[in-house]
């Protein structure tokens, strides 16, 4: 039987309000209630909502606080599901709080949003799971109207802990980089600086100036300069490159939530640039929103098929959700199909289609596999990665000395892969070779103490940038 809490009553004359829905149907009831009738009529009804709950449904409480932590009363919470399913909206009570209840199993967006601050993460849900989440409301950048030379209200997502795995966390920060080495950035020099900045105090309103200050800030290590001066070129002159220009600026000090607002301006201006649609999917990666990074990558690769490049950034996405999305398969083997002497279709095209493997009883899989990964490393023998996959493939078929030789020229071709020192521990193990395997495992824990220590250096330097770009004050308009 349902809780008496989950159907509360004000008082004898009060409001009963019920939402019951795991098929998107909802019943309100606002009625007067007198004496023992109207009582034995909302408990028939209770009864009924603890009949109709799935037993595979669950719970996503929201709490959602403001930049000082103090709980926001009256905001709008919204819950997207799967593309295409129609949003779920409440707003918060007095403490902070809304509890969307009786809801089906999946992945899912939940946005709160107030006076112009919001905030957004995506949750996964399990069977008969109540999942919590903490939302901290700030301020996106505003654009075009009136200039605002410097961004607000800046989160980091990716902060420890992150949206998913390691592997996930580190595909996001490759994605990120790839982003950013598609700007068309002019080659200034960082000793040009005082320079530029004298220029730009002379023609303030001149957004070349402004962009060529940004790239030398960039270079210089000025990364608050930088942003700032990509958002004044872009405001002077939104033009494709500026505006992506900024953004990868901001997306690779990890200010994702403007860096959002500045993709989505940009792909609405320039609704066929794939460096926008890229921009795009990358900065909801990076939040955890998989199924709006998919269809973004997806976009990008549909634009003009023969490109290449929206196919090596979808192939660098890791997250499950993306992997084994309804089209990702189709791309990648197009990829392959359109590229056949390309080393890294025929990876992607492998790796895919090895996810899909169901076990030694599908041989015909696993042969498809194996010849895509010779072709590409006989393509590209420096592919570290196609050599990795070789060796998973020989090792799940129990061809150890043909795995061991596929790790040991993916560690040749990439002394640092840590996946290809452990994975050749575990064959060392297997042939009983126990020396070799503890220095392959000795060598992969050394490995990992070196990149975690460079990731938290990193993350240290992306949270002094956030910090220092949320205390600063905006400049006057000109």
């Amino acid at each position: 039987m349902a809780k008496a809490k989950d159907y509360p009553l004000s008082g004898a004359a009060g409001k009963a309000e019920m939402t019951l829905d795991s098929a998107g149907w909802t019943a309100c009831a606002t009625m007067k209630w007198f004496g023992s009738v109207g009582l034995r009529t909302l408990l028939a009804i209770a009864l009924f909502a603890a009949w109709a709950q799935p037993a595979d449904s669950g719970a996503i409480e929201v709490s959602v606080r403001d930049s000082q932590g103090h709980p926001v009363a009256d905001a709008v919470v919204t819950l997207q599901g799967k593309a295409g399913s129609p949003p779920l909206t409440a707003r918060t009570d007095t403490a902070g709080r809304y509890r969307f209840a009786v809801l089906p199993l999946g992945t899912y967006t939940v946005r709160a949003e107030k006076s112009g601050t919001a905030a957004s993460i995506a949750v996964q849900l399990a069977q008969n799971e109540a999942k919590k989440v903490d939302l901290s409301l700030q301020r996106a950048p505003e654009f075009f109207d009136e200039p605002q030379f410097i961004v607000a209200g800046v989160t980091d997502p990716t902060r420890a802990g992150g949206h998913g795995s390691d592997i996930v966390l580190r595909s996001t920060e490759t994605l990120a980089k790839a982003a950013a080495s598609l700007s068309q950035a002019s080659a200034t020099s960082a000793g040009q600086e005082k320079q530029l900045r004298d220029a730009v105090e002379r023609e303030p309103g001149n957004a070349g100036l402004h962009h060529s200050l940004a790239v030398a800030a960039e270079k210089a290590g000025d990364a608050l300069l930088a942003a700032r001066e990509y958002q004044r070129a872009a405001e002077l002159d939104p033009s494709e490159s500026n505006l992506f220009d900024w953004g990868t600026e901001l997306l690779t000090h990890r200010a994702v939530a403007p860096a959002i607002a500045v993709f989505t301006k940009g792909n609405r201006l320039f609704p066929h640039s794939v460096k926008m649609l890229l921009g795009l999917a990358v900065v909801w990666y990076a939040l955890g929103v998989y199924d709006q990074a998919a269809q973004r990558f997806f976009e990008a690769c549909d634009l003009d098929p023969g490109d290449p490049g929206p196919y090596l950034f979808l192939g660098k996405a890791q997250s499950p959700e993306i992997t084994q999305a309804d089209g990702f398969l189709e791309r990648v083997a197009r990829f392959a199909r359109l590229q056949p002497e390309n080393a890294l279709a025929n990876y992607y095209y492998a790796a895919s289609l090895w996810r899909r493997w169901t076990g030694p009883e599908d041989g015909q899989t696993a042969a498809q596999v194996e010849s895509l990964l010779q072709k590409s490393v006989r393509l590209d023998p420096h592919l570290a990665a196609a050599w990795l996959e070789l060796g998973v493939v020989r090792f799940a078929a129990k061809d150890l000395q043909g795995a061991i030789s596929a790790y040991q020229k993916a560690i040749a071709a990439d002394p640092g892969l840590e996946e290809a020192h452990y994975r050749l521990a575990l064959a060392y193990g297997r042939t009983g070779d126990a020396e070799k395997a503890q220095e392959e495992m000795d060598l992969h824990n050394r490995l990992s103490k070196q990149s975690a220590a460079e990731a938290d250096r990193q993350r240290g330097e992306i949270q002094e940038f956030v910090i220092q770009l949320r205390s600063r004050t905006p400049a006057p308009p000109r």
